[in-house]
């Protein structure tokens, strides 16, 4: 049995490389909206409100289901909550 080491979870269990990086940037949307949406003090209906979408939609994201969410709605989440995303693209190691 041989010990493969990954560069992240996500390289582990996705099974491809492309479900990886997707997943890596979703996961770290993900965190940077619940860091930001804590920091607000808004509540899960203010959070729904702010966002348009429903409250048990915010509490999926707050509680990191993130099979629910894709870049898209991540990214406007994150506009809509004050954060300012930038994307870094470069070649693969």
């Amino acid at each position: 049995m041989s010990n493969k080491r990954f560069a992240s979870v996500w390289d582990a269990l996705e099974d491809s490389p492309e479900e990886a990086e997707n997943m890596k940037l979703r996961s770290a949307l993900m965190m940077a909206l619940k860091a930001q949406l804590l920091r607000s003090k808004l509540n899960q209906a203010e959070i729904a409100k702010l966002f348009g979408v429903t409250q048990p939609r915010v509490s999926d994201l707050l509680r990191g289901k993130i099979n629910l969410f894709g870049l898209d709605a991540l990214v406007n989440m994150a506009v809509a909550a004050g954060l300012r995303v930038r994307m870094s693209v470069r070649k693969a190691a």
